[in-house]
């Protein structure tokens, strides 16, 4: 795909990028579909497809274990993703990124390892009130397990995380913050790069729930400072059930296995088992190698477009859905932060979000409802859910322009 090398997608561009999408060219209801729920999960770009299709029909194998043609073969693709995550995140070494089967999982090894290894009765555990349940409840968890307590940071009525609060909340109790990167319910962008600082300041770990940011904007973990980064292929236009764990390798060095079984092993007796080295420490098991390869290949079209005229094209989105929604007095859109990814979640008037969800739905355009595993957020807003529309770089204006015709559909119905 040869594309105009601008600062933003442009008209041309989009009609390439759709191309390269086969679900984009399907109906819904007899209507064309328009696909905004990207941040649940993204849709897979034909060479996704038949990087998986290509593994399973011409290199199927399992990896590390085989002198055989196949294996070596496999094990060299299954790698390569590494080291393209690796750059993709500009990580230090390849050895620092852990193959998980998504965020949550990552966020689970965190838990287990590093939490059972470092948290102890009294410790303080400090998260947000925007986190995702997967960034909440293993850290409850291992409180309970622990101890510890768990803290909340909260809001600004704009849905900004209060800086304030938080550097107030920060104290020699604090050994980890764990904060998304990006929230997806509200689309906030949250100050990594300063939270880390803060934290660090006070002696405490940092893990960053990249779940919703990598498809969306330049990574650097060096940059931002983390100990931990997490991220799920299936947000970034890869297979669904891989993703991975970037953790900063003397921290990783420290941290006790996660799972036992092959492949984290060195040497095994029944009177004491040696550890892997990095990644493999961490990696048990037979790896999920087809979708390895899938996300490598999703990461090559993502670069082939370039990340930073992907953000530039999904801003011009938000900002275009942004005022177009904001024109009708009926929307009320949750979530209206300075720093803001491209999606939106909003209400119509009283209408409960599912009613209105179904009617969108019926137009052919797909939209989340409810409480998008935030429910703790939500009910500090006092709502039980909302609508989103979460944008992704093979959308258009004119789809947008049929949200809003849909909106217009269910007001007609409702009222």
């Amino acid at each position: 795909m040869s594309l105009n090398l601008q600062e933003t997608i442009t008209q041309p561009d989009l009609e390439k990028i759709r191309a390269d999408f086969p679900i984009l060219s399907r109906k819904v209801h007899n209507r064309p579909l328009v696909y905004f729920d990207n941040a649940a999960t993204t849709q897979k770009p034909q060479v996704v497809i038949d990087a998986l299709v290509n593994y399973y029909t011409s290199l199927n194998s399992n990896v590390h274990r085989g002198v055989h043609y196949l294996s070596q073969q496999a094990t060299i693709a299954f790698e390569e993703v590494r080291k393209k995550l690796q750059q993709f995140v500009n990580a230090r070494f390849s050895h620092e990124i852990v193959y998980t089967r998504g965020c949550t999982e990552a966020i689970n090894l965190v838990a287990s390892s590093w939490g059972r290894a470092n948290i102890s009765a009294g410790d303080e555990i400090l998260i947000s009130t925007l986190e995702h349940h997967s960034n909440i409840v293993p850290w409850q968890m291992l409180c309970e397990e622990k101890g510890a307590v768990l803290r909340v940071c909260p809001l600004l009525s704009d849905g900004s995380l209060d800086m304030e609060a938080f550097a107030g909340l920060l104290g020699p109790k604090t050994k980890l913050v764990s904060i998304a990167h990006i929230s997806n319910t509200l689309g906030t962008i949250n100050p990594v790069k300063e939270i880390t600082r803060m934290a660090h300041e006070k002696g405490a770990t940092v893990l960053i729930d990249g779940a919703q940011a990598l498809s969306h904007m330049k990574v650097d973990v060096q940059d931002i400072g983390c100990d931990f980064y997490t991220f799920s292929a299936h947000k970034v236009y890869g297979p669904m059930g891989i993703g991975g764990l970037y953790g900063r390798e003397e921290v990783l060095d420290a941290m006790p296995p996660y799972q036992g079984g092959g492949e984290m092993i060195k040497n095994v007796t029944f009177g004491k088992t040696t550890y892997n080295d990095l990644p493999f420490k961490f990696e048990a098991g037979t790896p999920n190698v087809g979708d390895v390869i899938g996300f490598g290949a999703a990461l090559d079209y993502i670069n082939g477009i370039g990340i930073e005229r992907i953000a530039a094209w999904e801003h011009e989105l938000l900002a275009y859905a942004t005022e177009k929604l904001s024109a009708d007095p009926m929307v009320r859109i949750i979530g209206t932060a300075p720093q803001k990814a491209s999606l939106i979640s909003f209400l119509i008037g009283d209408i409960h979000p599912f009613d209105a969800g179904t009617i969108i739905d019926h137009m052919g355009i797909a939209v989340r409802t409810g409480t998008h595993c935030t429910q703790p957020l939500l009910d500090s807003l006092g709502i039980s859910g909302t609508i989103r529309a979460s944008f992704a770089f093979y959308n258009t204006k004119e789809e947008i322009d049929k949200l809003a015709e849909a909106i217009n559909k269910v007001k007609e119905f409702f009222l």
